[in-house]
């Protein structure tokens, strides 16, 4: 499906309610599947969610998680614990693409059997549950946080717990974070000190009632949006925490620097355009632990006419399609000079933005999402437009609620 957007102006003042943490809510449906004293509100009503909870419920011999990277990482792990359970995971072609090789190393080391059915290191793998007591094993620091998060969350029902040494730079510590605290919050001991993650096996839980924040990544097109609108223009999201676990949420801190301003009050947040910003500005940041609002900045900055250097950003390239590519390629359509490496992004200002572009999406919901608000700058067309359904279903009727003209 092809949307076309109609250049427009945002309404003054706007109230949005955003589901669920996708993040959290993955995380939080494996320790429930694991534990089952785990009880859960405000699910995502993500595409990547959904596919987890069909997923955990399936008594199929293969399961086809279609674009679900988070899905396809943590069930490698979970299915791998289940001792007894033979399991074929499976995905879209994309998702064939993606590597798998480091997590499987690592549950092989802890004694998993996982075997590759088609190419080695990629999707699909058949997956023969075993009763894991080897506790100890390494990984790569800088690779995706889903390999490591993934052997996080089956630790706590391993016989021995887990002790993850860590090798080189750490890739996203607040995801890391996450997981380990959300692992606290459901009665489970874990310390994390220098490169060694350890998880305590915890059987014997109380049940708890978690509800799941809203989610930052999808706050991040407001953000976007208010940077790009009028002064005094504002957005009211809900439900979001002030002490979040969510490494997006330095979006707050972040927008400061686009003229955004963020009021936090109870579970709301308000997102205020308090002054233009001057042309000559440069952002420059380092992603390393957001690399999912890479997109968005770039974008925002585009909109703005101002330069950008962001770094930090090599998972990227591993994501639903090689994010970077993906971004240069759009962007100089739109009229922006930009230059990428493995890990960089350098975009340079510009004082036009061409009219009436088409944006591929390249079946990444993020892509459809980041370039959404230049349509406060210019009329533009959205490739595929509904890939929003896999982290955010809801986007384009809460783009119509903030006064955006859509026509398919």
């Amino acid at each position: 499906m092809t949307i076309k957007l109609q250049k427009s102006i945002l309404k003054k003042n706007s109230n949005i309610r955003i589901t669920g943490s996708k993040s959290e809510s993955n995380r939080l449906l494996i320790l429930k599947a694991l534990h089952n004293t785990v009880e859960l509100e405000n699910l995502s009503n993500s595409d990547d969610t959904q596919v987890m909870l069909k997923a955990l419920e399936s008594k199929e011999r293969t399961v086809d998680i279609h674009h679900a990277g988070t899905a396809m990482r943590f069930l490698t792990a979970y299915f791998s614990s289940l001792e007894g359970r033979e399991t074929g995971l499976t995905g879209s072609s994309r998702m064939k693409q993606r590597p798998i090789s480091i997590l499987v190393d690592a549950l092989r080391d802890l004694g998993a059997s996982i075997q590759y059915i088609e190419n080695e290191g990629y999707p699909p793998i058949k997956i023969s549950g075993k009763k894991i007591t080897n506790n100890k094993v390494t990984l790569a620091a800088n690779v995706s946080s889903q390999y490591i998060s993934a052997l996080l969350l089956i630790g706590s029902k391993l016989e021995n717990g887990l002790e993850l040494h860590l090798e080189g730079e750490i890739t996203s510590v607040p995801y890391i974070q996450m997981t380990l605290e959300l692992l606290s919050r459901i009665g489970v001991k874990s310390r994390f000190e220098g490169n060694v993650i350890e998880v305590f096996s915890g059987n014997d839980l109380n049940i708890h009632k978690l509800i799941v924040e809203s989610d930052w990544s999808s706050a991040s097109y407001f953000y976007s949006l208010a940077a790009l609108s009028e002064v005094d223009t504002s957005i009211t999201l809900s439900a979001y925490r002030q002490d979040s676990l969510q490494g997006d949420s330095c979006l707050a801190e972040i927008y400061k620097q686009f003229g955004v301003e963020t009021e936090f009050n109870n579970n709301e947040i308000t997102l205020t355009k308090k002054y233009h910003i001057v042309p000559e500005k440069i952002i420059e940041l380092n992603l390393v632990n957001a690399p999912d609002i890479a997109q968005t900045i770039a974008v925002t900055c585009f909109g703005l006419g101002i330069s950008c250097d962001l770094s930090g950003l090599h998972t990227l390239k591993i994501k639903e399609t090689d994010r970077l590519v993906a971004l240069k390629v759009e962007l100089e359509k739109l009229g922006a000079s930009v230059t990428i490496t493995n890990s960089e992004l350098f975009l340079k200002k510009s004082n036009s933005i061409q009219p009436n572009v088409s944006i591929d999406t390249y079946q990444d919901h993020r892509m459809a999402m980041a370039f959404a608000p230049l349509v406060l700058s210019t009329s533009l067309a959205i490739n595929e437009a509904n890939v929003v359904s896999k982290s955010f279903p809801d986007f384009w009727d809460n783009m119509k609620t903030l006064g955006i003209e859509i026509k398919k």
